[in-house]
């Protein structure tokens, strides 16, 4: 094995050590409100260890905060969400919930990557330095290690010659690699990909799709929005058409992009397939 499969390939190991026989991500009965606005309206859906779990649907569906409230970015108001069994955000007695304190969340969401659509680089700061600064500064890693670890890193996502590039130097694309080399520098057992090739020209969604789909092979466990339907039916192991807050129908990929049961489903598709 390679020195950049093992980086990966460790990943995977932990992320599924981690679950301990638990489903990766549960959420049950998930609601969440802005105000009068109901944004998700009693979410369910299981993603076991090492699967690729991808969300579809229009905008404003829902979608994005769903992913936010995974890693606590957002605070749900009903139902539970788990990560690898453990209840995300708060602690549970008796039938009432009890928010953690803010160093406990930091410390379960430290164990959860997540890529955005704006790549949100250090500008600073070179393409290592902005993957080496979080086992640094929030782990404590020592510097040599990371530094190896974030070189290591970069190679794998095809950046082995941009080490000493700063952001504005880069591609859309050679950013959001390097923010995803960032966000597996952290050792995640699990990786959240909001919309990760939206802001991107097309010629450069492939190489992002690219270092997506070798994750997956290397068996990271994923939940990723996207509106790239040839990923979701090449990759997912399963997915869900998200509208209106709900999750209108889901299962694996060929029964849900290729037989559809649900009329809104099919309307969804008859737009974005061609």
């Amino acid at each position: 094995m390679s020195s950049r499969e093992h980086v990966f390939s460790d990943a995977a190991a932990a992320a599924a050590e981690a679950a301990h026989g638990q489903p990766m991500v549960k959420a049950e009965q998930v609601w969440k409100s802005f105000g009068k606005l109901d944004v998700l309206r009693g979410v369910d859906f299981v993603v076991q260890p090492r699967e690729t779990f991808v969300l579809l649907g229009p905008s404003g569906g829902g979608k994005s905060t769903l992913l936010r409230c995974i890693n606590h970015l957002e605070k749900i108001d009903a139902g539970r969400l788990y990560v690898a069994g453990e209840l995300m955000g708060y602690r549970e007695k008796g039938n009432a919930l009890h928010e953690m304190k803010a160093r406990d969340v930091a410390r379960q969401r430290s164990s959860i990557g997540m890529v955005f659509q704006r790549f949100n680089l250090f500008p600073h700061k070179t393409a290592i330095e902005n993957v080496m600064e979080a086992p640094v500064m929030v782990q404590h890693r020592p510097k040599k290690e990371a530094e190896a670890e974030a070189e290591e890193l970069l190679k794998r996502v095809g950046l082995g010659e941009k080490l000493d590039v700063y952001p504005a130097q880069l591609s859309g694309g050679q950013q959001q690699r390097v923010a995803i080399a960032r966000a597996l520098a952290m050792k995640p057992k699990l990786m959240l990909f909001d919309e990760p090739t939206s802001a991107l020209d097309p010629e450069l969604v492939g190489e992002v799709l690219d270092v997506m789909k070798q994750l997956a092979v290397d068996g990271m466990t994923m939940v990723v929005v996207t509106h790239e339907m040839g990923f979701a039916k090449e990759v997912a192991d399963g997915v869900a058409l998200m509208d209106g807050g709900v999750i209108v129908e889901q299962g694996p990929p060929r029964e849900v992009l290729e037989h559809p049961k649900e009329e809104r489903t099919k309307v969804f598709l008859s737009k974005v397939l061609v």
